[in-house]
């Protein structure tokens, strides 16, 4: 069974990364993999304009990061540190236009083989449904802390009689049994947060953090309440960025976390325990303004990479 497809313009891998689309037969340190497809609620999302960004995020590849051996001074050296890290791009989940929820099926697949690999997921979005099966297929990783950067709670059980689409991704990872304690972080505005699914979220004991508590009181004072010593998967969804580094995304709206204070949320996860994996999603390459949300959110994966890196995730042991 086909699961990945190359990508086929510009940039062919992400991060100039070797492309490694036999999956049984993954060697990788890390691997980037994209997830176009997400569980559409009407008929003309099937592609949205979300399935675009796995390219995007490629093609903006030599404004994240210029070359691999320059010093980047988000990590204190070139990316790698000068060590024999093995990154690469698996390219994107197929879909099947008879089968529209094959993709589903495929990205756990995928995910499994990856982490059976004993490689870091890195999964370029799609829309904030994809961390679903990716959740799915973490369950050997537990127990895992979640953590979202998000303007919204998407904790809806359904819409149009979907509940696996993008505003349910949390909802369905606090039915996995693998995943503990949940932390949304960047919540502003409205959206999918209805009264119940406050009181949903709330009644599972998630800790809701407002994008204006951080402002207030600063990354690190959240940082502070996450158990250290744990396993933790962070999904970003870009509309949890403020806009005016983020405006490429279907719902951009002011209050936003900053750069500075998700590099710190990044570098701290990574220092405190081990984070297995990650997503950047909800980026609609249409209404970007010169790529600056592919660049936001690939320089959020820089920062995960180089502070893994540093942490001694990816070391061998000796021989």
């Amino acid at each position: 069974m086909t699961l990945t497809t190359a990508p086929k313009t510009g940039h062919a891998t992400f991060l100039y990364a070797e492309l490694a689309t036999d999956l049984d037969n993954l060697q990788a340190d890390i691997a980037f993999l994209g997830i176009p497809y997400g569980n559409a609620y009407s008929f003309a999302d099937i592609v949205n304009d979300q399935t675009n960004m796995p390219a995007a995020m490629r093609q903006a590849t030599d404004r994240i990061q210029r070359s691999i051996e320059r010093y980047d001074f988000d990590l204190g050296g070139p990316l790698y540190d000068n060590r024999p890290i093995r990154a690469v791009d698996c390219g994107d989940i197929v879909g099947d236009f008879r089968d529209l929820t094959a993709h589903s099926v495929k990205a756990e697949a995928a995910i499994r083989k990856i982490r059976a690999a004993g490689a870091m997921p890195i999964v370029l979005g799609g829309d904030h449904g994809i961390p679903i099966p990716v959740l799915r297929a973490l369950d050997g990783d537990g127990p895992i802390t979640l953590i979202q950067v998000d303007q919204h709670l998407d904790w809806r059980q359904e819409v149009n009689g979907v509940t696996t689409g993008l505003s349910s991704p949390i909802r369905r990872a606090s039915e996995m049994a693998h995943i503990g304690e949940i932390f949304q972080i960047g919540l502003h505005a409205t959206g999918s947060a209805r009264t119940e699914e406050v009181e949903a979220a709330l009644a599972y004991g998630a800790h809701l953090v407002p994008s204006y508590e951080v402002h207030e009181r600063g990354m690190q004072a959240v940082l502070d309440r996450i158990p250290a010593g744990g396993r933790y998967y962070l999904t970003i969804d870009m509309d949890g960025i403020d806009p005016s580094i983020a405006p490429g995304v279907a719902g951009p709206c002011p209050g936003g976390l900053t750069f500075p204070q998700v590099r710190t949320l990044i570098h701290g996860l990574v220092g405190k325990g081990r984070v297995v994996g990650m997503d950047v999603v909800e980026i609609t390459p249409r209404s970007d303004v010169n790529q600056i949300t592919c660049i936001t959110a690939g320089r959020f994966i820089v920062n995960m990479i180089g502070a893994a890196v540093r942490a001694g995730y990816f070391d061998k042991p000796a021989s």
